[in-house]
């Protein structure tokens, strides 16, 4: 008796999404090892036929801690919080170094795989979700090299910088500086596939956010009255945090630190209701 093999099928029917959609944030789960090829492959590219390699991590924020303690600490003799300068400076720029690079290339990330979001289907906030993720690795490489200064200048005798408890608290300034980076990056990759204009906006921006954040400076020189105000800024509660957990900064997590939350979770809410909403429509208008 001859048997018959039956196979059923499924049809799997892709639709534009229309009006304010849900997130859908559980298609990221299911297309996850696609988000790890992407972060690996933005790895590679970053560093292929580079003559120093994974060098270009340091060396960025490095240089910027040499100018800041020339002009900053050496000629304006802008205080420290009783810290070295350079080391005061390169704690700031460590989580500004990853925000401004993850920024960077997570708002370019839609134009600059167009190739993929034309051809093939998959959530778009694949591309600036791994853009961001991959800047960790940097960041993890630059830390090493404020662990060799934090060594010195114990040696030395000029500070006495220890392992605190504080320390534990990292991870979560590190979370809080990446969803802002995040939510600023789905606002902007969503516009730039309409207006090429925020290609220019994008690297003014960032160096405008650089000044407005307690980087080259300590907060403590913000007057007291406008301090929740300037909390408004995610990244001054970040760099603020740095500082404290590190080198003991008197500038403990309080009401500013909930402000500086509350903006990031709303850029990064708002930025991922957007960037849904105009999904639909980047495979044609890019």
């Amino acid at each position: 008796m001859a048997q018959t093999d039956i196979r059923l099928s499924t049809t799997v029917t892709i639709r534009p999404t229309s009006g304010w959609t849900a997130l859908n944030l559980r298609d990221l789960w299911m297309y996850r090892e696609l988000i790890f090829f992407m972060v690996w492959r933005d790895l590679k590219v970053r560093y292929k036929q580079t003559l120093i390699g994974v060098s270009w991590a340091v060396i960025q924020p490095f240089m910027t801690m040499v100018v800041f303690s020339i002009f900053f600490g050496m000629l304006a003799k802008i205080p420290s919080d009783g810290m070295p300068y350079p080391i005061f400076s390169y704690v700031g720029l460590l989580p500004w170094t990853l925000f401004a690079n993850a920024l960077n290339n997570a708002s370019r990330s839609l134009v600059g795989n167009q190739n993929m979001v034309t051809k093939i289907y998959f959530p778009r906030l694949v591309l600036p979700l791994a853009s961001v993720v991959a800047g960790v690795v940097d960041f993890l490489i630059a830390f090493l090299v404020l662990i060799g200064m934090m060594i010195y200048y114990n040696l030395i005798g000029v500070t006495h910088l220890t392992l605190r408890w504080e320390m534990l608290t990292l991870p979560l300034y590190l979370l809080l500086a990446l969803v802002t980076a995040l939510g600023v990056a789905l606002w902007l990759s969503a516009l730039f596939v309409k207006y090429r204009d925020v290609g220019y906006i994008i690297p003014f921006l960032s160096e405008f956010w650089k000044f407005l954040s307690p980087i080259a400076y300590s907060t403590t020189l913000v007057p007291e009255k406008w301090q929740l105000i300037y909390a408004i800024n995610p990244m001054a509660g970040v760099v603020n945090g740095f500082r404290w957990a590190l080198l003991g900064a008197p500038t403990p997590p309080d009401v500013r630190l909930l402000a500086s939350a509350g903006v990031a979770l709303f850029l990064l809410i708002s930025g991922l209701f957007y960037f849904r909403r105009m999904e639909k429509t980047f495979a044609d208008t890019i």
